[in-house]
């Protein structure tokens, strides 16, 4: 079989397995916002779901979770090592319009998946508007002196 030399590609591996570290692999993540959640799913192939920590302080949510090689035997010759083991975090900072106690996480296949609610006095409300009937002047009757001298009771 012949073998192609490539040297740009492989001082890019080269330079890529040197400088990996797990705190420099991420955890690749997608967030958006369906009504009144926003929803974050983050990638963790091969992560033991017991080692998944989430937690939430000063508005700034951290997630860790770590990963562990399939292969314990240190006598073994690796010939390529691309699936990084370790520790590996992610940060979110959080804005003061979302509900902190109400965060939920859920991990399945692989995927972490965080429903972050909006917080009930940071959604848009609708003002109603009253509408009140204008106010009438009120009628006076004139009336002759001598009606008036017969309400008073003369």
């Amino acid at each position: 079989m012949a073998t192609r030399f490539d040297p740009i590609r492989d001082l890019d591996r080269f330079f890529s397995e040197v400088t990996r570290t797990p705190n420099s692999t991420s955890l690749p993540m997608d967030l958006y916002r369906d009504g009144e959640v926003f929803v974050a799913l983050i990638d963790m192939p091969g992560v033991d779901p017991s080692s998944i920590d989430v937690d939430v302080e000063d508005r700034t949510l951290t997630v860790r979770a770590q990963r562990q090689s399939d292969v314990a035997d240190k006598d073994v010759k690796w010939l390529t090592r691309e699936r990084t083991t370790g520790t590996y975090a992610r940060q979110l900072t959080l804005g003061n319009r979302v509900a902190l106690d109400r965060i939920q996480a859920d991990f399945q296949d692989g995927v972490l998946s965080l429903t972050i609610p909006v917080a009930e006095e940071a959604r848009p409300r609708k003002i109603s508007v009253s509408h009140s009937a204008p106010t009438r002047a009120t009628e006076v009757v004139e009336s002759s002196p001598a009606q008036d001298e017969d309400a008073v009771g003369a």
